[in-house]
């Protein structure tokens, strides 16, 4: 397996990420223990979690997917395991998380009470990647930093990174840590996939330049270039999101599923199809295949849903592939917006 470093770091990690966020909703702790021990037989050797995990996120389940994985982590050594967990962004951002009454801000006090939650629940005294679930657009990024700093300097935190963030963003931050000399972002997790490229745009160009690592996630679309929504499936995530009360949560499964969504999809399986591959294994070998990606996040509710994306683990999309690929995208432009 060929492993890569996130960032200008010492994290050596393997090119697949087990992600969690479906363990305590839609994944029971059995399967959920089930699907790390693949995860980590296969080769695995980074997770991923969140301190308002499982999703959708409710007062009374936040940090239940976290001690499932603390559980899971007692049995095995924890020296080898890659672990990142996250800190909720600020209240006044896309959503109002349901964690220390709905008032998170990315400050030295929301940041120290995070920690010391995440570490608790995940029975650890160190995290290896610590990030910011989403920006705050209020605390200046100097005073977010330093408390992602003084987390470093206490051992608790062994490097730092962002997600949901703008190319603005992290060139902002990056620069504020140059000037002052103290930890960086070394990573940023962002939404990029094959029904959305825009991360190629801006962001990449940073991430390049800087020696920053991009950890995607959804590399699948949320299930989408799994080609279920294209046969009517009615059983996914986004099928109950759609006629939830909530209007954001509509406008989330709407992103995702939509008439050009479905129809780039479409051209995605037949593309697998003529290379005799699993649609899933083409999403995600699409999503590790530049050089600015250290892991590609990966989910999973049973067990057996990990084969495809675990057979894309050493594969490389050859240029033939890829051509067809950029086809297209330039044919059906930014499917998700």
């Amino acid at each position: 397996m060929k492993h890569r470093y996130i960032g200008k770091t010492g994290l050596r990690v393997s090119p697949i990420c087990m992600g969690t966020m479906t363990f305590g909703t839609q994944c029971n702790e059995s399967e959920a223990f089930k699907i790390m021990d693949k995860a980590y037989e296969a080769g695995i050797n980074f997770f991923d979690t969140a301190e308002i995990y499982p999703v959708p996120p409710t007062s009374s389940q936040v940090g239940l997917t976290e001690e499932m994985v603390g559980r899971w982590l007692k049995t095995k050594p924890r020296e080898s395991i890659i672990l990142t967990t996250k800190v909720a962004g600020a209240s006044n951002g896309w959503f109002v998380p349901p964690v220390r009454h709905g008032l998170t801000a990315i400050d030295s006090f929301h940041i120290k009470k995070a920690i010391e939650g995440s570490l608790k629940r995940l029975q650890t005294d160190y995290i290896d990647l610590y990030q910011m679930h989403w920006p705050d657009t209020l605390i200046p990024i100097e005073e977010s930093l330093k408390g992602f700093y003084k987390l470093v300097q206490e051992g608790k935190v062994r490097y730092i990174g962002t997600s949901n963030d703008t190319a603005y963003g992290l060139t902002k931050a990056n620069e504020t840590s140059n000037r002052l000399g103290i930890s960086r972002f070394e990573s940023i997790q962002n939404n990029f996939s094959l029904n959305n490229p825009r991360f190629l745009d801006e962001l990449a160009t940073v991430c390049k330049k800087e020696q920053i690592s991009l950890l995607p996630y959804s590399p699948i679309a949320g299930g989408v270039l799994s080609g279920k929504y294209n046969h009517g499936f009615t059983q996914g995530r986004y099928s109950s999101y759609m006629s939830s009360k909530n209007g954001r949560v509509r406008l989330q499964a709407q992103r995702f599923v939509n008439d050009k969504s479905l129809n780039a999809t479409l051209k995605y399986l037949e593309l697998a199809q003529k290379f005799d591959m699993h649609p899933v294994t083409l999403a995600v070998a699409y999503s590790k295949s530049f050089d600015f990606v250290a892991s590609t996040i990966i989910g999973a509710t049973k067990v057996e849903q990990l084969e495809p994306s675990l057979k894309a683990m050493n594969m490389d999309l050859n240029s033939e592939i890829m051509d067809e690929i950029k086809k297209i995208q330039a044919d059906i432009m930014y499917p998700m917006g």
